[in-house]
Formats: C-alpha cells, structure tokens, sequence
C-alpha cells in the first residue's frame, strides 16, 4: 500500500505545468460531481437502509484518503462529499436533467483535464496507473493545501523527486 507521499509523487510527475495544475482545480471537481450525478439515482436497499450508489463510492473512496493521512484524507473526504452532495441536488429532477448533469459536467471535466495535459505534453497519469482517477481529487486538495502553507515538507519532497512547477515552452518542448 502505497504512501501519501508515493502516491501525489507519482501524479506530480505528470503534472509540473502550472497550466496543467490550474486546469485541474477546474476539471477534477466537475468530474468528480459528473460519476456522483450518474451514480446517484442508482439506490441499494440493505435491510431496510437505502444508499444511493454514490455514497457508498464515496464511502469506500473517504476510506481509501483517510488511510493515506488524517488531514489530506479528511480534507479530500470532505471536498469529495460536498460535491457529491451537490450532486445529489442535481439530480433530482427528470432523467434527461440527470444525464445532463452528469454527462455534462464528466465529459467537460475531462475536456478541462486534457487541455491542461496538452500543455503539459504527458498524458495523464491514470493511464498508466488506474490509482490515478483516486488520487487526482487528492492531489488537488493537497495542491489547495499547500498554497495554504499546509505540509511544506511533504511538498519539499515531492518537489525534491519530480521538480518544481513551471510553465512548459510550447513552442521550443523538450
């Protein structure tokens, strides 16, 4: 089981564009909010306990974060549940405005996603590592929480394998 630390290593790598980061702040949350609007309206009934498909995704996710760490797992847990809970919201009307929602937001999301990995020149990194679709919200959040000055030694290492953030040159890639 691999480490915080191993793990948003291993996506930063694929991620050191600034422009590719930015557009993650952007396309990871709509993706995120796009699987819970599909996944909610699937409803589970377990001995008389209704569950809607996307939180109990969410649940077993929020697991997965708060076993890499108690603050970046339950800051990633509570940033995936709150837009999973708006996502709930979404969907409460017809199945066309369901799909919308949900279509909608996941394939913009991942427009966002590969216009920022064109600046970037990489594609992304759960091409390579399917752990990667679970890791995304958390480097995100990690990504927020170092801006807040939150864990700069875990950034310090991460920065120390994969090298700091630039902006790539287009016109002259390496």
């Amino acid at each position: 089981m691999r480490t915080a630390q191993q793990l948003l290593t291993q996506y930063a790598a694929y991620h050191r564009d600034r422009r590719n980061i930015a557009t993650h702040f952007v396309g990871v949350p709509m993706i995120v909010f796009g699987v819970g609007a599909l996944l909610a309206p699937v409803h589970l009934v377990v001995n008389d306990v209704t569950i809607t498909l996307a939180w109990l995704a969410f649940g077993v996710a929020a697991l997965w974060y708060l076993s890499r760490g108690l603050v970046l797992g339950l800051a990633t847990s509570a940033v995936v549940g709150v837009l999973i809970l708006l996502a709930h919201g979404a969907t409460e009307g017809s199945v066309a405005s369901w799909l919308v929602w949900g279509l909608g937001f996941f394939g913009v999301g991942w427009l966002v996603q590969f216009v920022g990995h064109y600046y970037e020149g990489r594609k992304p990194a759960f091409v390579d590592d399917l752990v990667g679709l679970l890791v995304g919200p958390m480097f995100v959040v990690a990504e927020w929480l170092f801006m807040l000055g939150w864990n700069k030694p875990l950034q310090a290492a991460i920065e120390a394998e994969v090298g700091p953030t630039m902006i790539r040159d287009l016109a002259h890639p390496a």
